[in-house]
């Protein structure tokens, strides 16, 4: 069980780099604060070795979703 927490922990530690990169070329508030409470709940679960935190931090960021700090996806057209 230890592994698969390791595991997720690492992935939520890759998301938070995305999102930091993501926040370094646009600017968005909304991606610093994501990709911070992603990175947040990974470095807790690797430091006290539990899922709850995992779980936390990707609730808080679903309800960070709903709020509204998620980018505004651009509709792909033509160029007329």
């Amino acid at each position: 069980m230890i592994y698969a927490i390791y595991g997720f922990a690492g992935l939520f530690l890759v998301l938070c780099a995305t999102m930091m990169f993501v926040f370094y070329r646009d600017r968005h508030l909304g991606m610093f604060i994501m990709g911070m409470t992603y990175g947040a709940s990974a470095l807790v679960a690797i430091l006290i070795p539990h899922w709850w935190p995992l779980v936390m931090g990707f609730a808080l960021v679903w309800l960070l979703r709903l709020m509204g700090l998620e980018p505004a996806r651009e509709p792909e057209g033509r160029d007329e």
